[in-house]
């Protein structure tokens, strides 16, 4: 076992470092630490990665030059302690400071003494100064790069501010509740789940919001398929698209399961749904949660855009496309998004998207229904990108989408930290007959 802070700075270096995601390194992470120590890894990994724009802005007045290109972990280094400085009030300045000298490599214990300093000259610093750096740019202020607060102005001119923030802020974990196994109020009525807190939330039927992150396989009856980890913002696809038994349905870009078994669950488990996923690596969690909740679909590996290597020529009912996207609507709970996107990410994005949609149109009945979907609040990904496949395509009819509040069209856009939701948008098109 390692101690939190270690681990916290092997994370960083990975993702910041070496262009790893977060979801790929924090599980190994995570096993390798204490038990009591995990809360403490949590909190130092996502909150460096969240504020290291803000982080930059802090350190880079306390050093006499920045430090060299081969030096890149010891500005890591610096971060770590600078944010149990600035954002951990319950972490002793003394305790930051040693605990974070410590860290150091054998090989750069000459930094002892410039690591030492910075952090002490930090710890002295009136809280006026260091918000008069962070006032410096609007990256600095909202730990966001230039390239995307720049594209969220043009955006959404009148929300960009309370976007940046609610990226900022802590998510809730959602539960969402498997009706073939138990029902929300039967749950929420248990001891352990009482003592969270558990809230109901008016979107869906089978959402529970419990305020504070869990361990969710301790919780009573995550290995029977009692609930799913799903945010409410994700429930609203199989609620838009509303499958009934013996339909036959797609859910292209599957993994990792999530909306395929919500579609399942509110079909009573008797849909024919196929899902599909291109990555043959995330095909396994695929499985492992349908096992686990008890259900049924057709797995198949395979490119969206590409049907004739695994259509079997009988059309769908409905199609769920959860589109590859810039994951911009969930930057709170994966803030190293938001260092690892591109511009260029954001073209080559639309493009794949805009391939998917012409190619998976043919596929559907006519009267049938596709539901395009994106985890962005990008208007490219999204209105943009919808607007001109309806504008194109003379026998797709927009559904309006009652559940949602009207923003974003055509189709609904739900904006981080709305009603506890993460970023999400939906279109819903009718195949006129």
């Amino acid at each position: 076992m390692s101690n939190a802070r270690t681990l916290a700075l092997t994370g960083l270096k990975a993702v910041l470092l070496e262009g790893r995601s977060l979801s790929a390194v924090q599980p190994a992470l995570m096993q390798q630490c204490p038990a009591a120590d995990r809360p403490l890894l949590h909190n130092l990994l996502l909150g460096v990665l969240r504020w290291k724009a803000s982080l930059h802005a802090l350190l880079m007045p306390l050093l006499k030059k920045p430090l060299k290109a081969k030096d890149q972990d010891l500005v890591l280094l610096l971060y770590l302690g600078l944010y149990q400085l600035h954002y951990m009030d319950a972490v002793p300045a003394h305790a930051a400071v040693n605990e974070t000298v410590r860290l150091l490599p054998q090989k750069k214990r000459w930094a002892r003494g410039l690591i030492n300093a910075v952090l002490r000259n930090f710890a002295r610093t009136d809280r006026a100064t260091r918000q008069q750096w962070l006032g410096c740019c609007a990256s600095a202020c909202y730990s966001h790069p230039q390239w995307l607060i720049d594209r969220l102005q043009q955006d959404w001119p009148e929300q960009w501010q309370a976007i940046l923030n609610a990226n900022n802020a802590n998510p809730p974990l959602t539960l969402r509740i498997n009706p073939l196994k138990t029902d929300r109020d039967s749950y929420m009525a248990l001891p352990e789940i009482q003592a969270l807190a558990p809230q109901p939330h008016p979107l869906s039927d089978q959402a529970i919001v419990l305020k504070s992150a869990v361990d969710v396989r301790r919780l009573p009856g995550f290995d029977a398929g009692w609930f799913s980890v799903q945010d409410v913002a994700a429930q609203q696809a199989a609620l838009i698209l509303q499958p009934r038994p013996g339909e036959r349905i797609l859910d292209a870009c599957a993994a990792p399961g999530g909306k395929t078994t919500h579609l399942q669950e509110l079909a009573q488990n008797q849909a024919h749904i196929i899902a599909l996923e291109k990555d043959g690596a995330r095909i396994n969690r695929l499985q492992e949660n349908l096992h686990r909740l008890g259900l049924h679909a057709q797995v198949r590996q395979g490119d969206a855009s590409t049907p004739d290597q695994w259509w079997d020529g009988e059309p769908f009912d409905h199609i769920l496309l959860d589109a590859p996207c810039s994951a911009t609507g969930i930057i709170r709970r994966h803030p190293d998004i938001k260092w690892h996107r591109t511009p260029e990410d954001i073209a080559a994005l639309t493009t794949t998207q805009r391939a998917i949609v012409q190619a998976l149109w043919p596929l559907l009945k006519p009267g049938g229904t596709l539901l395009y979907a994106t985890c962005s609040v990008l208007a490219a990904e999204n209105q943009q990108q919808m607007a001109t496949f309806l504008e194109s395509t003379a026998d797709a009819q927009q559904l309006p989408i009652e559940r949602l509040p009207p923003c974003g069209a055509p189709g609904s856009q739900i904006l981080p930290g709305q009603q506890q939701m993460d970023g999400f948008y939906y279109c819903h098109v009718r195949k006129r007959p």
